[in-house]
């Protein structure tokens, strides 16, 4: 996938200062979905984002592929990586400690700004996305979003994960759809048209058992 085409999966929207699921999985094609060619992938881990990832995190924003798929949200990364709500993870997935991504994981019936208006209890929703344009392309997306959905189920009440994706963005759909989730509302965040997807934990364990 060329950089202009991932500069569409980026697919949440900000809360306030925060950005949902405007994510850039960078996966090249349906092959890597499920199954990795690449060895370095199972070394992945996430590690919790610190004020030391600033200088990173704030490269990335400057990223074509990441400013071309959401222009209009600031993070404020000095004050965000410096506050630790209950109801929020930011995360840094790596692989052999080389910063690959960024992964926020909220509860958005807690969330502070009532992004995403009233919802039920006991849901979670992800923002993914890949930091530099020579990562894309690699499988890498799929595996963050996989250890993210696990780092979400291993909670026994949650019920579902949710993410937003912009209408236009029917790359992300598929790469969605094909990881279980389901469409199942069209909204609109601010200037951003998007398509509600929903997974839910049976539909992961269904998923995982193939």
């Amino acid at each position: 996938m060329s950089t202009e085409d991932c500069s569409n999966w980026r697919s949440g929207k900000g809360i306030t200062f925060l950005k949902l699921s405007r994510n850039c999985p960078g996966d090249q094609d349906d092959s890597k979905i499920l199954s990795f060619t690449n060895p370095a992938i199972s070394q992945m881990n996430l590690r919790p984002a610190t004020i030391a990832d600033l200088e990173l995190l704030q490269h990335w924003d400057e990223q074509p592929h990441v400013i071309a798929s959401d222009p209009n949200d600031d993070w404020h990364w000095a004050v965000e990586l410096d506050r630790k709500p209950d109801w929020r993870e930011q995360l840094i997935a790596e692989i052999e400690a080389r910063p690959i991504g960024f992964i926020q994981i909220i509860d958005p019936a807690r969330e502070e700004s009532h992004y995403w208006g009233k919802v039920t209890d006991n849901l979670r929703a992800i923002d993914i996305w890949i930091g530099e344009p020579t990562d894309l392309g690699k499988g890498y997306g799929t595996k963050m979003m996989q250890l993210a959905l696990t780092r979400c189920f291993i909670d026994p009440s949650v019920t579902a994960v949710l993410v937003d994706p912009l209408v236009s963005n029917t790359r992300v759909h598929r790469f969605y759809e094909r990881l279980g989730f389901r469409r199942v509302d069209r909204r609109q965040f601010g200037e951003d048209d998007c398509f509600i997807y929903r997974l839910n934990r049976v539909d992961w364990h269904s998923k995982n058992a193939e």
